[in-house]
């Protein structure tokens, strides 16, 4: 019998389950380079926001021993020019399309949401709650159970049932299944987790820390694990929703572990850095590593550390 490596999310069909990652492959025109983006399951953008962002200022990016430390601060466009200029080149590579949107309100995410409520192009949208919000002190909307509900619950408003929303999530909270359950209640049909997790560099010559924001998120495969635990967790809570998993995943291996936590899907990120193919040649190894255990689909594979 013939290795069914496609998947479901939410009522969309994905031919495998590897993604890129938000923000670690910009808008598809850098990696295009390397390989046809058909050959990806889906390919999650950047971060949309309302305006145009230039980001923090420098040095925003520094080097830890087992990932990387980042304060970008969701550099973009701008909606405006995203939908005019990248989208339409996007759309002509034949890969499944999720945008990632960020606001800094309520309103904000709700203005995004309508503005993709037409195009017929995106697979689903990526909701990142985890960034900043501006209205409750520079607190984070994933980090409260209801804050993180209100925007889900804006946006599914604002752009009805026809896309499937996936809620990104940060480990940075006492209880990721709790924030997984308000957002769910809201309106989000599943989730993109983890996001990075806040951490600081301090350099021993100035004595001061390396970034200019003094925190910045942690990537890389220092946060695999919590990532695995993360996903379980979730999984265990509502195993009738879909994960988009993703956190320091560097080979097949890695990416295994996330689907037998719970995840449908496996996002690759910091690794592209390193290595533009790294996706592709993970897709190729899971497959493998499927195979080898007797699944026959993906499906099989999905939550499997949760059977007694």
């Amino acid at each position: 019998m013939s290795f069914d490596y496609s998947i479901n999310l939410a009522g969309k069909r994905f031919d495998n389950p590897i993604f890129t990652a938000s923000g670690c492959a910009g808008y598809g025109k850098d990696l295009a380079q390397f390989f046809p983006l058909s050959q990806l399951g889906a390919m999650v953008t950047k971060s949309i926001a309302v305006k145009p962002r230039s980001g923090r200022a420098t040095p925003r990016i520094a080097q830890t021993p087992s990932g990387i430390l980042n304060s970008i601060g969701l550099q973009g466009p701008g909606i405006d020019k995203f939908l005019a200029e990248d989208l339409p080149w996007l759309s002509e590579q034949g890969v499944n399309i999720i945008i990632s949107i960020a606001g800094d309100t309520k309103e904000e995410f709700a203005t995004l949401a309508r503005r993709m409520r037409n195009v017929k192009s995106i697979a689903a949208i990526e909701v990142n709650i985890s960034c900043p919000n501006v209205e409750n002190r520079g607190l984070v909307f994933a980090c409260d159970p209801k804050s993180a509900s209100g925007v889900i619950s804006q946006v599914r408003e604002s752009i009805a049932g026809e896309v499937p929303l996936f809620a990104k999530l940060t480990p940075d909270v006492t209880s990721i299944a709790d924030i997984a359950q308000s957002v769910a209640t809201a309106g989000a049909d599943g989730f993109s987790m983890i996001n990075t997790l806040l951490g600081m560099v301090i350099d021993i010559h100035s004595m001061k820390p390396m970034l200019s924001q003094k925190t910045g998120g942690l990537s890389g495969p220092a946060i695999h694990p919590i990532a695995v635990r993360a996903i379980y967790q979730v999984h265990e809570r509502l195993p009738h929703l879909p994960i988009i998993g993703m956190g320091g995943v560097q080979n097949a291996e890695d990416a295994l572990q996330l689907i037998l936590a719970g995840a449908s899907a496996v996002s690759i990120g910091t690794a592209l850095f390193a290595n533009p193919l790294a996706a592709i040649e993970i897709k190729n190894d899971l497959e493998k590593l499927l195979t080898e255990r007797n699944f026959t689909n993906v499906k099989e594979a999905v939550g499997y550390a949760h059977k007694s």
